[in-house]
């Protein structure tokens, strides 16, 4: 199931090649077919080439904790608190500030 819906993305991919979501989309179910450190190159491509998809930062984030890179982790969510206040999006800003707490990151 997992693999269909990879293919299909996939395919959706070679049309819309630029389509961050699609990418999202890909990376999240790379993740569910185990393939992390695919998932987790995804994410950065995503940040890399389209900063303002503000949900890669959280996302990457918890993968990199995964693999056991807190430091890398807390500097995608420190840039990713970047990117949600300046799109004032309070709701992804809260969640990216408790996962920093979680690593006892505590910011003024």
């Amino acid at each position: 199931m997992v693999q269909d819906r990879l293919k299909m993305i996939e395919t959706m991919l070679e049309t819309n090649p630029k389509d961050s979501f699609l990418h999202y989309a890909a990376a999240l179910e790379h993740h569910k077919n185990g393939d992390i450190v695919q998932a987790i190159k995804i994410l950065k491509s995503i940040i890399k080439n389209d900063p303002a998809y503000l949900a890669s930062y959280y996302q990457l984030g918890k993968y990199l904790e995964e693999k056991g890179k807190n430091q890398e982790a807390i500097e995608i969510y420190l840039a990713g608190k970047d990117v949600a206040k300046k799109q004032s999006d309070m709701k992804t800003l809260g969640e990216l500030s408790e996962a920093l707490m979680l690593l006892d990151v505590y910011e003024d």
